[in-house]
């Protein structure tokens, strides 16, 4: 079985195909998947009150420019595969161009599904802050729901840093979604564990947030929400569901029909109160942080930067095309697959990651982080029947220090078919999912690199 790549997901979420639904699901349990585990350990952490719109300081610079006349404004969306949906982030974009006809208004595409803010913080010059959007919605509750406060609020403050730094006119409103395994605190009138974090950022820094999902959660609290169905098409399906709202095909990923729709009507809501809020237009400052080891200086280099074995090949991202299928995100994409092909560098700071893909031909690498034990971390997974972006976390919490790397391609496959049991997933053409390949892009890095 095939799935669309990333930069696909517009065409292939117009049709919403249930394989392409498959995907998205899979993408979202990765960040759902050590939930549990990680409510229990931060149990006691103070759940924000529940409440659609927190106007704080509005969006002045961006409501400032948009009623200017042949003004040329841009909006992006940071996110995950909830954004990157035909859904609220499209229908959101109508509106602002219905509402100022006199602007011209574009988006800045960058929502990957599957990833988190800590993915996000290091991706944000090149996917957004690059194209110098005039407003940004970030999303990422969903995807952070199993993320340890102390790290979103690493990711979320460093986000609004870079932004501030680079780009100080422009705008910035967080956005929370929900899904069924997130929405049990939002029914009892509490946001999820991730967007209350967030909320601690925002408000330090005056920033307006929207909850998409209170609505969601009072018709569940109803009973009257079907959170994992089909939307019906015949006179019988209808009849079924009469007073019935049928939310998403997979309980995570809305309807564009039906559960975008609640979340656009929430963001269309909250812009009469963050209007109101809105003052005279002017620069934002950076005062002192909320948390000291926020992620400011996170940021993504190619991964030409490390010395590589001579097994490496970069891949021609004009011409090739599986390279052209991630050309919009990977800027040094690099093939490697001989057992013993190295990555090697040295950097100073407290976190390091490599921005990868993974996939069926891909295999797994020995990796060294200065005189620690060396690990093996696979490159393949229960849903690698096709290749997606994906990141191999070096090491994170570490010494501001000089520290050493080294990734080694292991000699050996591993049991592929058994992984793939996990999902329920097959072998389907032996020939697809023999190799050890590895396809490295970018160093992910808080720091610097060092000689």
């Amino acid at each position: 079985m095939t799935f669309p790549p990333v930069e696909s997901l517009a065409k292939a979420q117009q049709a919403f195909h249930p394989r392409y639904l498959m995907r998205l699901l899979a993408l979202t349990l990765f960040s759902l998947v050590s939930l549990s585990a990680a409510l229990m350990a931060a149990e006691d952490f103070p759940l924000a009150p529940a409440q659609e719109c927190r106007p704080r300081n509005g969006l002045p610079n961006f409501l400032a420019k948009v009623k200017q006349p042949g003004a040329e404004v841009k909006i992006a969306y940071l996110g995950g595969s909830i954004t990157a949906q035909e859904g609220w982030r499209p229908k959101t974009l109508a509106h602002f161009q219905t509402t100022y006809p006199q602007a011209k208004i574009d988006q800045i595409h960058a929502a990957i599904g599957g990833t988190g803010s800590d993915l996000g913080v290091f991706r944000l010059k090149q996917d957004v802050l690059d194209q110098k959007p005039d407003l940004m919605f970030v999303e990422f509750a969903v995807n952070d729901g199993g993320a340890a406060p102390e790290q979103i609020f690493r990711c979320m403050e460093g986000i609004v840093r870079q932004t501030w730094k680079a780009l100080p006119e422009c705008d910035i409103c967080f956005v929370y979604t929900v899904t069924e395994a997130l929405v049990a605190p939002l029914k009892e009138g509490k946001f999820q564990r991730s967007a209350s974090a967030m909320e601690k950022i925002a408000e330090h820094y005056g920033i307006p947030t929207i909850h998409m999902g209170l609505e969601v959660a009072k018709l569940a609290k109803e009973g009257t929400l079907v959170w994992k169905a089909p939307l019906p098409k015949t006179d019988e399906e209808k009849k079924a569901m009469v007073g019935k709202f049928i939310f998403a095909p997979d309980s995570v990923h809305p309807h564009p029909e039906t559960g975008h729709e609640l979340y656009l009507a929430a963001i269309v809501r909250s812009l009469d109160p963050i209007q109101q809020a809105t003052k005279t237009p002017a620069p934002h400052v950076l005062d002192a942080p909320f948390i000291a080891t926020n992620y400011e200086q996170a940021k993504m280099l190619p991964i030409s930067a490390a010395k590589l074995s001579s097994g490496f090949a970069k891949m021609d991202l004009a011409n090739d095309p599986f390279g052209k299928r991630w050309a919009s995100r990977m800027k040094d994409l690099h093939k490697a697959g001989k057992a013993g092909d190295t990555i090697t560098f040295k950097f100073k700071g407290t976190r390091c990651a490599i921005y990868d893909l993974v996939g069926p031909d891909c295999g797994q690498v020995i990796v060294t982080l200065d005189d620690q034990p060396a690990r093996i971390v696979p490159r393949f997974d229960a849903y690698c029947t096709y290749h997606r972006l994906n990141t191999l976390l070096i090491g994170s919490d570490l010494s501001d220090t000089v520290h050493t790397v080294k990734i080694e391609i292991h000699p050996d496959q591993p049991d592929k078919a058994k992984i793939l049991e996990k999902n329920n997933n097959k072998i389907d053409k032996p020939e697809r999912f023999d190799g050890t390949n590895i396809y490295p892009g970018a160093i992910l890095l808080v720091g610097e690199l060092v000689e």
